[in-house]
């Protein structure tokens, strides 16, 4: 007699608990300035990058990043469920639709036509006589299309080998002449290239998503829809957009060009006193506010009698030991020390990666200027410990409705508003020149140590050979 026994089935596990029993959240993006690089200290930062760790840190397992080359690779990697979503300022099309899901929108971006200053700029679309060049897989591609019908002469130039930073880069050398980039990615590298010039915009407020597969099982789509309602309603997804792009939006061509300038013909001479006197500061930091102080002159002089590298009042120099304000390395230490005491009184309540910031609005206005601006936006209901709420209140300082309520009175409170968004940009531009920098030098490290090539090898074969080793093994 036989007795016959069913399989038990094999029991149903989600996605998310699939993820959690892995311990990894595994996420498919591309390095950019806006989606996740590494920064001077070799550590992982950027916008979408702080906010999937947050997700990680809310499902309960470690961040996994997976940097690949395009989109097309990340799409094709997230359909072969190699990740569990996407994260690379991806933004909607139809065609994407039809095979993933997106998150709620976590910022906007808009899509701008670029072209390269002191040539022809085109008015709209009919005025382009060149191709336009854009990325694989971007929602540009589908954004184009109905242009492309009413104007039969536009050309499409639609790579895979090039990034929008690299497609912009090729505008500066002349290589093309129009990309379709994002604002943010413009604003960007406008302070790297000021050459690079806006158009015209195509298209506005277009969200930057998330991707997951279509899967019947929604644990994962549901987590992520609840975790960025929760961090849109907290602001801490506004505070992060701040932190990356709150400073970029205004651009001045002169004054970009001038710092450029200035950053080969004067910041060599104090670049090792900065570097000396920065303490816990990044010296580049210290840097940009000497710029925005002093344009690196050290005889520098304000109407309201500050002088020097750092600008220092008579009293605060006094105060910090130096006796001499026109001498730059005594004005150098000095601003450095004073800063660094204005981050310490700063209240302990505010975000550590905010207090510069607060500092800086002391530094420029005095520090109970810096307290009356926090307790308008207290009185405003905004959060006083934030800079993305202290900042816009700033300029109630000038007006007597405000000020008048407040413990220290009048305050040039626009100028400080543009004096910490000036260094900001400052100092994102001096990363970004010592990055040039330390590539260059690991370039000439490869040609220097280079292995013996034949005759018929050029230089420049044996350059990109080695850099192409490099690039795939990183």
């Amino acid at each position: 007699m036989f007795i016959l026994q069913g399989c038990e089935p094999n029991p149903f596990i989600s996605q998310l608990e699939q993820i959690r029993q892995r311990g990894t959240l595994r996420v498919g993006t591309l390095y950019s300035p806006q989606v996740f690089y590494y920064d001077q200290h070799e550590q992982p930062t950027g916008l979408e990058y702080e906010l999937l760790e947050d997700f990680a840190q809310y499902l309960g397992v470690e961040l996994q990043m997976v940097p690949l080359y395009n989109p097309t690779e990340l799409y094709r990697g997230l359909h072969k469920q190699q990740v569990d979503l996407l994260a690379a300022a991806l933004s909607p099309t139809k065609a994407l639709r039809e095979n993933f899901r997106f998150s709620p929108e976590i910022y906007q971006v808009n899509a701008k036509l670029v072209y390269k200053k002191n040539t022809l700029r085109p008015r709209d679309m009919s005025q382009v006589d060149a191709p336009i060049w854009i990325t694989s897989g971007s929602y540009h591609k589908p954004l184009l299309q109905p242009y492309i019908k009413e104007n039969p002469q536009l050309s499409i130039e639609e790579t895979d080998r090039l990034d929008s930073s690299e497609l912009l880069k090729s505008i500066v050398d002349e290589d093309i002449r129009f990309a379709l980039v994002d604002n943010t990615t413009l604003a960007l590298h406008q302070r790297f290239y000021p050459d690079l010039a806006e158009a015209f915009t195509l298209e506005n407020d277009t969200p930057v998503v998330w991707l997951l597969n279509r899967f019947r099982d929604d644990s994962l789509y549901s987590a992520v829809i609840e975790f960025i309602g929760d961090k849109h309603s907290s602001g801490a997804i506004a505070r992060l957009y701040e932190r990356y792009f709150g400073h970029i939006q205004r651009f001045d061509y002169v004054d970009t060009r001038a710092f450029l300038r200035a950053t080969e013909s004067r910041l060599p001479k104090y670049q090792d006193w900065f570097e000396q006197y920065a303490g816990q500061l990044d010296w580049r930091l210290l840097a940009a506010v000497s710029y925005q102080e002093s344009h690196w002159r050290p005889r520098a002089k304000s109407f309201t009698g500050v002088r020097g590298m750092m600008m220092l009042t008579l009293p605060t120099a006094k105060s910090v030991g130096v006796n001499n304000r026109l001498d730059p390395e005594q004005s150098i230490r000095g601003g450095a020390e004073y800063l660094q005491k204005l981050i310490a009184r700063v209240p302990d309540s505010v975000r550590e990666n905010d207090k510069i910031w607060f500092a800086l609005v002391a530094y420029n206005i005095g520090f109970g200027h810096m307290l009356d601006a926090r307790r308008i936006t207290r009185m405003l209901g905004g959060d006083p410990d934030a800079w993305v709420d202290v900042k816009e209140n700033l300029p109630l300082l000038m007006q007597k409705k405000w000020y008048q309520q407040t413990r220290y009175g009048y305050a040039r409170g626009q100028e400080a508003y543009n004096y910490v968004n000036n260094i900001r940009q400052y100092y994102q531009s001096l990363q970004w020149l010592d990055a040039q920098k330390k590539e260059a030098e690991r370039r000439e490290a490869l040609i220097k140590n280079r292995p013996p090539y034949p005759e018929d090898n050029s230089l420049e074969e044996a350059v990109e050979s080695e850099d192409l080793e490099v690039s795939t093994n990183n």
